[in-house]
């Protein structure tokens, strides 16, 4: 961060060509969150609209955000720090009507419509967009056509009007991607998952009950109980009219592979899975998949990792979603303090499996 003494008409000269240099001297607010100057002499950064002291253009470095500067070693200005509170709401202002905008929309919204509609360059949108909900523009689109189809084949008359009323141009298209949006067929999913094939076990391991389900895409359910009848029960709730095959030889196979990582951890699961959940759960389940066995971290830890530092709660909610046990390892994530929180199959099933874990990683493990 010290000024470049060796060549300092150079460094001014570099800076003053740059089209930012005139939004910092003009202190263009409008540019406020576009990018942030640092001041290598004070060691502090700013936004384009402080009324601090004009620095020596030698003196000048140029990030794309603040976390950059930050990085790069550099504190924010008291200003900057409250410009940075009233940016913040105005970025969550400007995702939620985007988020309106794509759920209200006949059709699936490109990025440069996005970009037109929010008055910004499709380049700031983009990044500004996926700061806020942690996923890009194409993933929310996605995953709310998604939803919406699976709603359509609920209520519409056809599987086809079902498809266009979601916002899919085509059968074709739709059909194609069908498998890992619904995990069979439109039809079988309309009928309540009626000829879809779903095969499944259950058994016991030294955590009660574990039913493991698995559709033509992956392994789509792994569940605890105390009731194995229970959870048969509720696989049957979820696809009243599914084909459910139990266990012949080769799934027993599947499922002896999960008990044996729930048992050893130290074994590793590698399985298909088919996971099914929104744009942001994806993102949060597959953070909580390069967790390594032993590791601990915390809900605001997996939120920074996926680019939603404010998602917090998000993030809890979409750990206690998850339907695949140990497969997608929530029960690696915990309070900040360390302590444990909720879990879908209950807290004390959650404290085994990380002692369990924490004794096969051996006295070396902490978190990640």
């Amino acid at each position: 961060m010290k000024p470049d003494t060796r060549n300092p008409d150079s460094a001014a000269r570099r800076i003053v060509q740059d089209p930012r240099w005139a939004a910092v001297i003009a202190r263009d607010s409008q540019a406020a969150d576009q990018f942030v100057y640092a001041v290598k002499t004070t060691g502090i950064y700013c936004r384009p609209g402080s009324a601090s002291r004009l620095p020596r253009p030698e003196n000048v470095e140029f990030f794309d955000t603040p976390r950059q500067a930050e990085a790069a070693g550099y504190r924010p200005s008291g200003r900057s720090r409250d410009d940075g509170s009233r940016i913040a709401g105005r970025h969550a202002e400007l995702a939620g009507r985007a988020c309106r905008y794509i759920e209200a929309a006949d059709h699936a919204p490109s990025l440069a419509e996005l970009a037109r509609f929010s008055g910004l360059s499709a380049y700031h949108f983009h990044r500004i967009f996926k700061a806020v909900t942690g996923v890009t523009p194409k993933s929310y689109v996605q995953a709310h056509r998604n939803k919406a189809v699976r709603k359509q084949l609920e209520e519409a008359p056809s599987v086809t009007q079902a498809i266009y009323d979601a916002g899919f141009n085509s059968n074709s298209r739709f059909y194609e991607a069908s498998g890992q949006v619904l995990g069979m067929r439109p039809g079988s999913f309309r009928r309540g998952g009626e000829d879809a094939e779903i095969r499944f076990a259950v058994a016991q391991c030294s955590l009660g009950a574990i039913l493991v389900a698995q559709s033509r895409v992956g392994v789509c359910a792994i569940s605890f109980g105390d009731d194995p009848d229970a959870l048969v029960r509720d696989l049957q709730d979820k696809f009243p009219r599914a084909n459910l095959i139990g266990a012949d030889r080769e799934f027993e196979r599947t499922i002896a592979r999960v008990i044996g990582f729930v048992e050893t951890p130290a074994l590793g699961l590698d399985l298909p899975l088919d996971v099914r959940g929104t744009a942001f759960q994806r993102r949060v389940w597959e953070a909580l998949r390069e967790i390594p066995a032993g590791s601990r971290v915390t809900y605001s830890q997996i939120a920074a990792r996926i680019g939603a530092p404010r998602a917090v709660r998000a993030v809890a909610g979409a750990c206690a979603a998850n339907v695949l046990a140990v497969a997608i390892p929530c029960h690696r994530v915990v309070r900040t303090d360390g302590s444990l929180s909720g879990y879908r199959w209950g807290v004390p099933r959650k404290r085994a499996l990380l002692e369990r874990e924490a004794g096969a990683a051996g006295p070396g493990n902490s978190t990640a």
